[in-house]
Order: structure tokens, then C-alpha cells, then sequence
């Protein structure tokens, strides 16, 4: 075995108290990259991405993806034969980049993989480089918040210009500390009872080697259901192949971040509306916006599933080709229909909300509603 197994293993029976602490930090990534994501889902579905907040939705989709990458890096440090079948993935991944795949995948692993210097590569980035990274990028995104203040529902005596919240010392400090407080304790609670990643009955990572039902972490469970559920095609031309995986786990996941950074100009470019805002949208009175963050969610769930399609296979007892076929059109169906059910939702608790003012027009012309001011918020 390797010196990084065996380290871990040690660390997991020797080390009094060492199994319960790399219980809890692999919790706490999952949760961390949890956490992330819903914030991110909050800030779209109520607007709190517009002007003057567009800067500050990079920085936070830029949080995303340092999170995902340092949750796979963790992953793969442990040298089991679970991470090891994850990092071959991914060194394949790499290889399929076109013209410039296998350059790209020698610099990043050190040579053809299973190379000696990987992991000490991604050690360096896991604990110093892409930390360095967040934290910085974490400063700069509460310096923006304090510039440019929270955003807030509507509501009495709040308006664009009229900021009504705690204080920060003491109510708001208290209020985070308590948080704190119940997420290490919720940590802890899921270290103490709910055995994660037990490595030990992985083993070491061995080429020539695989382990049935393996999954991967959530975060990056999505990846895996797209390499499932792609077709097998590929793309030859002029005596260049671009491979299959480059389709599913490369093009998508850059097109959807790009699409992420670009959203606030998008929207801001479909509504024509540039004006700065202080106060969010609720989520029915953006109809067109809820339905398409419902239907990316709901395509991002379906994929998830799909990477799991072979341990579903076996507890619902049909073939795993039946499996992918249901999966594929689901992928399709499925957000097309969560996406209209949320439009449709969001119409009929827009018009049924009572006597309104139109306020600025949302994405592709739609107007929200801003209930009189005694009627409170969201």
C-alpha cells in the first residue's frame, strides 16, 4: 500500500479520536458543497443577482467550482480503490480534451497514470493552493456585502433606498454563532453515528482492480450519471477524434458555468432592465426565472440518479440497459415538465395574490408584483 493509505488507515484505528475527525471533515465537505449550492439557488431564484450584486454572483459561482474541485482533490488523496477508480476517471477525462488531452493530462498527473507525484500534486493544491483560494475569494465577497449591503423582501417600511435588518454586534453575531454552533454539533452528530467512505474495505488502489456499486460523492455524482447516460458517440474529423467523455463531463458542465457567470447580463440584457436593486423578487412573481431554475435543478437531480443507475438496477430488479433507457428520456422529460409546472404555479399564485403594482419587467417581459406595503413580504 501506498504511504497516503496507509496514513489514513492508521489515522482511522490508531489515532484516538482520528476516525471520528475524518468522519466529520468528510461530512463537512458534503454539507459545505450543500450549503453552496443552495445559497447559489436562493440568490437566482429571488434576483439577488442583479445589479449592483452581478460581481458578486461570479465571485460566488467561482466559490462553487474552487468547492467542487477541493471536495474531488480530498477524494482522491486517500488512495483507496474507490478514489483510485475516480482518478482514472478523471485522467481519461483529461486525455479526451481535444488536440491538447494528453499534454493536459501528463502536466496535471506527472505521466501516464498511476504516476508517483499525483498526490503529492494534489495534496499541495488541497491544503494550501485552492484554500488559499476560496478564503481569499470568501473576503471579497463579504467586503462586497458590507459595500453594497444585504438585499431584502419587500415589506413595511423597506424600500429601494430604506435598509430595515439587525444589527450586526450584537443581534446578527449572535445569530452566527448559533449557527455555527448547531452545524458542528449536526457534524459531529453524523462523525459519531453515520459511517462514511470506510476505506478500509476498499483496500488499496490497484490498476488492475474495481469494486462493484462504486459511487462517487454527491457533488460530482452528476458527472458520472452524464458519462452514463451519453451516447456512445464521438466526433472524427481531418484525423482528429474528439472521445466520447469529452461531451458529458467536459462540454456540459462549461457550458452550464458559463452560462451561471453570464446569467445576470442575460437576464439583464432579455428584460432591459439595468436599474440597481435593493429588494428581491419572490419566486412566484418571476415566473419565467422559477421555471428555468426548477427544470436545471430537476435535469441536475436526474443526472445524480443516473449515477447510481446500476445500484438502482439491482434493488428495483430490472436490467441496467432498461435502466439507462428511462433515465435518458427522463433526462429530457423530466426538467421540461418540473420547469412548466413551476411557470404555471408561479402565474397562478401571481394572479391570485390579491390587489398588486407592477414593478420593473422581468426576463423576457414579464412583470413582477409588489404587494402593498401592509401586506409584508415574502
Amino acid at each position: 500500500m501506498s504511504a497516503a493509505y496507509e496514513s489514513v488507515v492508521r489515522l482511522s484505528f490508531d489515532v484516538r479520536g482520528g476516525l471520528l475527525l475524518r468522519q466529520v471533515h468528510h461530512w463537512a465537505a458534503l454539507v459545505f458543497v450543500a450549503a453552496i449550492t443552495v445559497h447559489a439557488a436562493r440568490v437566482f431564484f429571488t434576483g439577488a443577482f442583479r445589479k449592483p450584486r452581478d460581481l458578486n454572483w461570479m465571485v460566488g459561482v467561482t466559490l462553487l467550482v474552487l468547492a467542487l474541485g477541493n471536495g474531488f482533490l480530498g477524494y482522491s488523496l486517500l488512495d483507496d480503490l474507490l478514489s483510485g477508480i475516480g482518478l482514472r476517471i478523471a485522467y481519461s477525462l483529461a486525455e479526451s480534451i481535444p488536440l491538447v488531452g494528453p499534454w493536459v493530462a501528463s502536466l496535471a498527473f506527472g505521466g501516464e497514470f498511476p504516476t508517483e507525484s499525483y498526490l503529492h500534486r494534489f495534496y499541495v493544491l488541497h491544503v494550501l493552493v485552492v484554500p488559499a483560494a476560496i478564503a481569499t475569494l470568501i473576503a471579497v465577497h463579504l467586503a462586497l456585502i458590507w459595500r453594497q449591503r444585504h438585499t431584502q423582501f419587500p415589506g413595511p417600511d423597506v424600500d429601494e433606498r430604506t435598509v430595515v435588518g439587525s444589527p450586526l454586534f450584537p443581534t446578527y453575531a449572535l445569530k452566527s454563532l448559533s449557527l455555527l454552533l448547531a452545524v458542528a454539533g449536526l457534524l459531529f452528530g453524523l462523525g459519531s453515528v453515520a459511517q462514511i467512505n470506510p476505506v478500509w474495505l476498499w483496500g488499496p488502489y490497484d490498476p488492475a482492480a474495481v469494486t462493484s456499486d462504486a459511487q462517487p460523492d454527491w457533488y460530482v455524482g452528476w458527472l458520472e450519471g452524464a458519462l452514463r447516460l451519453f451516447p456512445p458517440w464521438e466526433v472524427r474529423a481531418a484525423g482528429f477524434v474528439i472521445p466520447n467523455p469529452f461531451f458529458p463531463a467536459l462540454l456540459m458542465p462549461a457550458v452550464f458555468f458559463a452560462v451561471l457567470y453570464a446569467y445576470p447580463a442575460i437576464e439583464r440584457r432579455v428584460s432591459g432592465d439595468r436599474a440597481d436593486h435593493e429588494l428581491l423578487d419572490r419566486p412566484r412573481d418571476r415566473p419565467v426565472r422559477t421555471g428555468l431554475g426548477a427544470g436545471v435543478l430537476a435535469y441536475f437531480v436526474v443526472l445524480l440518479v443516473a449515477g447510481s443507475q446500476d445500484v438502482l438496477s439491482h434493488l428495483l430488479g430490472v436490467s441496467v440497459q432498461a435502466m439507462v433507457v428511462v433515465l435518458r428520456v427522463a433526462v429530457v422529460v423530466v426538467p421540461v415538465a418540473v420547469g412548466a409546472v413551476a411557470w404555471l404555479w408561479c402565474r397562478q399564485l401571481a394572479t391570485g395574490a390579491g390587489p398588486a403594482r407592477p414593478t420593473a419587467p422581468g426576463p423576457a417581459g414579464e412583470h413582477a408584483t409588489e404587494e402593498p406595503a401592509s401586506g409584508g413580504g415574502a
